[in-house]
């Protein structure tokens, strides 16, 4: 069997160690390049790979084809294989058929990280023998290649659901929907929402899908398309029966008839989505039998993914505050909303399409300057300027944390939280937040 893999990065490389050690003949294809610590690992494991390009003739002939979550459907030679007929699959579809454990998948547009790693964390506090992988940490074919029997926590993008076809967590859970990289979506929410709900598309009535009912994209698609999973709710503004509710600042959540109850001041990660978040982790430790107190304590000592409202450090009385991972509107609201001093908001970069409606309010209650960094920021300034004074805007990291430091005062936050990809001024998310709190530590 011939296993050709598309793109050499973490996903790619994983998938092609899964595939030697099952008896493929593995070929990895990038049309980029392939960094040096991964063409190590394939020169090491004798795996045949290639760089800056895309030998038709080697990757036309494979039985199957897994390709990398980055790598659009539109792309030439995706368009190639699929008029061969050939199978294009993600990596959790392959590794699918070779992990002997259940797996508990996570999806949604804003949260996903955060109730991943608190999942993940609740679960080995509990003593589960417990992997974390998907669009987080080591790949998930790499640890399987290693460890097939254990439980896995999988955090999935909408790109890695769009390549699955037999793959089935036990528990699925979708933290919320909002427009989001509709881009690779024709530019249709729904084609966005659909490709959530893959997910739970192939749950039987033994698994459960855990859902935020709170949620109106998520709502609408119940009302409309059928699951067979059990569904288990999740609201902050309703009670519910099988599933998590909020009563007198209490977290109530009720499985199969057993009840656990969590004082919201007692979570580690503060705003009103961590208490989501919290609800939808809480709900999959009790499916999986960890103890109440294990969750109680769990609970009280998590902490978060960096990058995600990561407190920097507080100078002269102003707390800077890194959310650089708020790569979309949806996750900047969050963040200011749990703004509860006045906020130097630092905003900008991609648009993937943003509509800044949805932030006004907390904008003009909040937000008393704004400091864009991004190649073009008209988009930000035409909308914010009616109800902000002071809008300036950055070509650096450097100049923008400057510009921040001198329109705060004492008490004040700062808040980096792009609403934005990264790529025009910055390799990534993560390499936007670690430059911000250099110059953070360097005034």
């Amino acid at each position: 069997m011939r296993l050709v893999i598309l793109g050499g990065g973490e996903s790619g490389v994983g998938t092609a160690l899964l595939g030697k050690k099952e008896g493929y003949e593995v070929f990895v294809s990038d049309f980029g390049s392939i960094s040096e610590k991964y063409q190590q690992v394939l020169i090491q494991n004798e795996i045949d790979w290639e760089q800056q390009q895309h030998t038709e003739d080697k990757i036309v002939n494979a039985d199957v084809v897994v390709k990398s979550p980055g790598i659009p459907d539109k792309a030439p030679i995706v368009k190639k294989l699929r008029e061969k007929g050939v199978k294009v699959i993600s990596e959790i579809e392959f590794v699918y058929s070779f992990a002997k454990n259940t797996s508990v998948a996570i999806t949604g547009s804003n949260g996903k990280t955060t109730t991943t790693l608190l999942t993940y964390h609740l679960l080995k506090q509990g003593g589960l023998d417990v992997g974390l992988a998907g669009n987080i940490g080591e790949s998930y074919a790499k640890q399987v290649a290693v460890d097939p029997e254990k439980l896995f926590v999988l955090e999935l993008s909408s790109f890695q659901l769009d390549g699955n076809i037999n793959y089935k967590p036990h528990i699925a859970v979708i933290t919320n929907i909002s427009p989001d990289h509709l881009d690779r979506y024709d530019y249709k929410y729904e084609n966005y929402i659909a490709s959530k709900f893959r997910i739970t598309m192939n749950q039987t009535s033994e698994d459960y899908l855990i859902y935020d009912a709170d949620d109106q994209a998520i709502n609408n698609w119940l009302k409309n398309n059928k699951t067979k999973a059990q569904l288990v709710p999740f609201s902050l503004t309703k009670t519910v029966e099988n599933g998590a509710y909020l009563k007198d600042n209490n977290i109530i959540a009720m499985i199969n008839n057993e009840e656990i109850t969590i004082p919201v001041n007692e979570i580690a990660i503060e705003g009103k989505h961590n208490v989501k978040n919290a609800m939808a982790a809480t709900l999959v430790a009790q499916m999986m039998r960890v103890r109440k107190q294990t969750i109680r304590e769990s609970l009280s000592n998590f902490q978060n993914a960096e990058h995600r409202l990561e407190k920097v450090a507080k100078i002269n009385k102003v707390q800077y505050i890194n959310d650089s991972k708020a790569t979309n509107v949806n996750a900047t609201y969050f963040a200011l909303e749990s703004m509860t001093a006045p906020t130097v908001w630092i905003v900008g970069g991609i648009d993937k399409g943003n509509d800044y409606d949805e932030l006004m309010s907390f904008v003009h209650e909040k937000v008393k300057a704004i400091i864009c960094l991004g190649i073009d920021n008209t988009k930000i300034i035409n909308a914010f300027s009616p109800i902000i004074d002071v809008i300036v805007e950055a070509s650096s990291m450097q100049e923008a944390v400057k510009l921040a430091a001198s329109a705060a005062e004492e008490g004040d936050t700062v808040l980096l939280s792009p609403a934005c990809a990264s790529f025009d001024l910055f390799s990534s998310y993560e390499e936007r937040g670690t430059q911000f709190k250099n110059e953070v530590h360097k005034l």
